[in-house]
């Protein structure tokens, strides 16, 4: 059976936390694990999930519930209540229904006073993270059999009727999803000759093949040597060497885009391609729809498919984007450019690669960036032990529910410990539900954000982050307005109550620091983004080019911290 550990470092001496792991969480398999009955019920939910899948519904996250539960003897004492049609509902029953659902609550916190939950959905997680780790040539050592058959489960789980998968749980199918789960079942060790990969094959055939898929499935398909780099726009690395005056310069993105190019453009200057094995010769013939020497790749630079397509790309991106091909990438990769300049922009980029990997502790800023920033590492010395450290936190981004194993986009413990804190604080029933209180408590004030990112950070894009809360846990150190104020007020409602029964309230200079950091990204018209400050440069949209979303180059300011505390009349 697969087990949830909470606030354990798994023996990895290359792993370390500022916090000694509080809010970690990993799943692991024990086959030893479980009694008949508990792995029935196990079995039970698996099964009425897949027998429910085409509802386009996800997990209901039963796992780790079911074996907290199970290992708490938790005992719902609290009658039910019904309310009959038309009947009005009581005081005494809206009562015993909140205290019903606060006890439940409570029985499903963990032991380090957080409250588990995937974040996950969106359908290319996975496949990404396998390709790095087949060129890196780990997979078996990486995925147990037991990994890979969850894996299998879970993008079985999630096809669509017509062979495709979507961009998240539930959406119409796209080409960049169903190529990626069509390669995630090949590297998962399904063959071609599978119903299912057959009807997945006919689909991206029938809709144009894999030229057809959108910008970052040409770049992961470049890295896999399943397409050629000419059929991708150019990600040159020089960006990160622009003077930080202009507009356009990267400090001015929205911190998971800059990241997510940041490595990109690694990997695009060192034009780095897997090595052409017979498994890649046969994803080439089963995935395009003509030979592969065939295709014309600078015409595939501009095609997407209109299943991806969310909003049509300004004329002004394809003009830079032809610009950057036609006249800059030919002079710039030949020598001597390519030793003077390109060398010295790849370093540069490098720099700024380890310097987000020692800042998040190997975690990275989400799974989109991990693989992408460990592949860098790997190719720069694949001996290293910055790849050793990638590696160790690889479990970190591993979930398992009763659809399968998936990659989540890393966790959101802060986020639901505020939320969770807050509602038990609401029910004003605190002698019921003291050890939770303190549990609560002190998982809080353990996730705190405590120094600011090391060195100059401001030289390396970043805002400073103490005081912050991060959107998971400590360790993963990137700050976030709203999850700040969320347990920013969750603290100051806790220091209203005895500190023999929810523990010592926070000092005085930690909420400052909070206050301080939220204060620091608010914008001129009142509004916080959510990670950093928002840029001036809203234009830059224009710029944008993942093709399946809107609002993702630039930070913009909203008004949800305001909201946070608003909600609590108790902080107005």
């Amino acid at each position: 059976m697969w087990r949830l550990k909470v606030g354990e470092s798994g023996n990895d001496p290359y792993i370390y936390s500022v916090n000694n792991f509080v809010g970690r969480q990993i799943w692991e398999f024990d086959p030893n694990a479980g009694t008949p009955e508990e792995r029935a019920e196990v079995e039970r939910v698996r099964y009425n999930f897949t027998k429910n899948r085409r509802k386009g519904f996800p997990s209901a996250d039963l796992f780790w519930r079911l074996q907290f539960l199970r290992e708490k003897k938790f005992k719902q004492s609290i009658p039910q209540e019904k309310v009959e049609d038309g009947e009005e509902i009581s005081y005494e029953k809206a009562s015993n229904a909140m205290r019903r659902g606060a006890h439940f609550l409570a029985a499903i916190q963990a032991s380090d006073g957080h409250w588990p939950s995937e974040t996950s959905g969106p359908q290319f997680y996975l496949c990404p993270m396998l390709i790095c780790i087949y060129i890196m040539g780990i997979m078996d050592t990486i995925l147990s059999p037991e990994h890979k058959k969850e894996m299998l489960r879970y993008v079985y789980n999630h096809q669509n009727e017509d062979g495709g998968w979507g961009l998240h749980v539930g959406g119409h199918s796209n080409m960049f999803c169903t190529t990626f789960n069509y390669i995630s079942l090949r590297l998962l060790g399904e063959g071609p000759e599978v119903e299912e990969l057959s009807k997945s094959r006919n689909w991206i055939r029938h809709h144009g093949g894999v030229t057809s898929i959108p910008s970052w499935g040409k770049t992961w398909l470049s890295i896999l040597n399943v397409f050629d780099w000419s059929g991708s726009n150019p990600m040159p690395p020089e960006y990160w060497m622009l003077p930080n005056w202009l507009p356009i310069h990267p400090s001015n993105m929205m911190c998971y885009t800059r990241i997510t190019y940041m490595s990109m453009s690694y990997l695009y200057g060192k034009r780095f391609q897997a090595p052409l094995t017979s498994f890649v010769l046969q994803l080439r013939d089963e995935l395009h729809t003509q030979p592969y020497h065939q295709i014309n790749w600078k015409k595939a630079r501009h095609m997407c498919a209109m299943e991806d397509l969310y909003l049509p790309r300004p004329i002004v991106q394809d003009l830079l984007w032809d610009t950057l091909y036609l006249l800059s990438e030919p002079l710039i990769s030949r020598w001597p450019f390519n030793k003077l300049i390109r060398q010295k922009a790849l370093n540069e980029t490098m720099k700024h690669i380890h310097y987000e990997d020692e800042n998040s502790r190997y975690v990275t800023i989400g799974c989109i960036e991990k693989p992408l920033c460990m592949l860098a590492c790997w190719i720069e010395d694949p001996n290293s032990e910055s790849v050793k450290k990638h590696l160790a936190r690889l479990p970190d981004y591993f979930w398992m529910a009763e659809d399968g194993m998936k990659i989540q986009s890393f966790g959101s413990q802060s986020w639901d410990a505020a939320f969770a804190m807050g509602a038990l604080l609401s029910c004003n029933i605190t002698h019921e539900i003291e050890i939770t209180l303190n549990n609560g408590h002190q998982f809080i004030k353990n996730s705190q954000v405590r120094n600011n990112p090391s060195g100059d950070y401001k030289s390396m894009f970043r805002h400073m982050s103490k005081g912050s809360w991060t959107f998971s846990d400590c360790d993963h150190g990137w700050q976030v307005s709203d999850c700040t104020a969320e347990n920013l007020k969750c603290c100051l409602l806790l220091s209203l109550l005895p500190p023999e029964i929810v523990g010592e309230k926070m000092e005085p200079e930690r909420l400052y620091d909070a206050v301080n950091v939220i204060l620091s990204m608010q914008s001129k018209n009142g509004g916080l983004p959510a990670w950093e400050p928002a840029s001036s440069y809203y234009w830059m949209e224009i710029l944008r080019c993942p093709v399946y979303s809107a609002n993702v180059s630039v930070s913009q300011p909203s008004s949800k911290v305001p909201d946070s505390f608003a909600r609590d009349e108790n902080m107005v």
